[in-house]
């Protein structure tokens, strides 16, 4: 898997940590103990408060600058970490940004609607607009494409959460990244767990770690979808990256593919129990932020499933933090935090 012989422009701050949470880990452990818990730091990529997203832009603003643009387009939820870091790239490197921001939700609030991402969106120079929920985003995109074109400009047109064979290997790269930080550590890892939505982030983790023969399973935390409608999105673009690859055809197959959609709650960017006292838990115990939509689910879903017996004891599992902390001040109601000491 030769990843240099594709376009890539340098953005992120990596490789990003591999750390240990051992208090967390011990909260967790029941009478026979538990698994081993470690957290893979791709909330340090460092581009406008980080996440998983820089990974794919790499790749994504890469092509776009060898094709010519002078323009990117994107889309995604009203509190989307991807359009805030497509922003911040898009500023990096001189390009006109747009991103059009679907409603998925119905929220009012002025936190929600204002502050966190949308308020970075534009500190980053991006133009935004809003679309209803249920829009069809990506015919939107086409259309301000056209316009943009006939007035001259070049844009280059990155689908939702950068999820397509480009966008991916980004997380091809983190794979190889991950097993060459485990061979130097001495650290077998025995799962990988993180948040699943657009199916980029585990497509190219599924891609990559199949390709390196590792034996290493992923288990993406459902935030949106349900299960088989998921998992046939994360099994089409792994094979599809993996044919960008050079991989041969069958490398990835659906047994390689996993993913877990109980933790959604009421719908994608609607807090749960769960996900309300993960991130608590984590902030508390390791001093780690996780985000309302995407890290704090997918650890609801993790720490439920040790609950559950999922993981056996010693067994060293990997959570993927996909960032997007700044999220949480779109939600400030969610959390019901204790009032201030006198």
């Amino acid at each position: 898997m030769n990843l240099a012989r594709f376009p890539r422009i340098r953005l992120g701050h990596m490789p990003t940590p591999l750390e240990p949470m051992d208090r967390l880990s011990k909260h967790l452990s029941g009478p026979g103990g538990g698994p081993r818990l470690w957290i893979k730091r791709d909330d340090c990529t460092g581009l406008s408060t980080g996440g998983n997203k820089t990974r794919k832009l790499e790749y994504l603003m890469g092509e776009a600058l060898a094709q010519g643009a002078d323009t990117v387009i994107t889309q995604g939820a009203t509190q989307s970490n991807h359009a805030r870091q497509t922003a911040a790239a898009a500023a990096r490197l001189g390009l006109a940004c747009h991103i059009l921001l679907e409603d998925r939700t119905g929220y009012t609030d002025p936190a929600y609607t204002q502050s966190g991402n949308v308020m970075l969106d534009k500190l980053h120079g991006a133009t935004v607009s809003r679309r209803p929920g249920g829009a069809d985003m990506q015919a939107e995109m086409e259309a301000l494409a056209e316009e943009l074109r006939a007035a001259g400009r070049k844009p280059y047109v990155i689908p939702g959460g950068g999820s397509n064979p480009v966008g991916a290997l980004g997380y091809v790269g983190a794979a190889l990244e991950l097993v060459a930080q485990a061979a130097e550590m001495g650290l077998r890892i025995d799962h990988v767990v993180h948040a699943t939505g657009s199916a980029g982030t585990q497509a190219g983790l599924v891609a990559g770690l199949v390709g390196l023969n590792s034996g290493i399973p992923v288990l993406g935390i459902g935030v949106r979808a349900p299960r088989e409608k998921q998992e046939a999105n994360v099994l089409a673009l792994s094979q599809r990256t993996a044919a960008h690859l050079g991989l041969p055809e069958g490398t990835v197959r659906a047994e390689h593919v996993r993913a877990n959609c109980d933790y959604v709650g009421q719908g994608y960017g609607i807090p749960t129990r769960g996900m309300v006292e993960a991130v608590k838990l984590v902030a508390e115990r390791e001093g780690i932020l996780l985000d309302p939509v995407y890290s704090g689910k997918g650890m609801a879903g993790l720490i439920d499933l040790i609950g559950k017996g999922h993981f056996k004891a010693g067994e060293n599992v990997v959570f993927v933090h996909t960032g997007g902390a700044v999220g949480l001040f779109g939600y400030p109601d969610a959390f019901d935090l204790p009032a201030e000491a006198a």
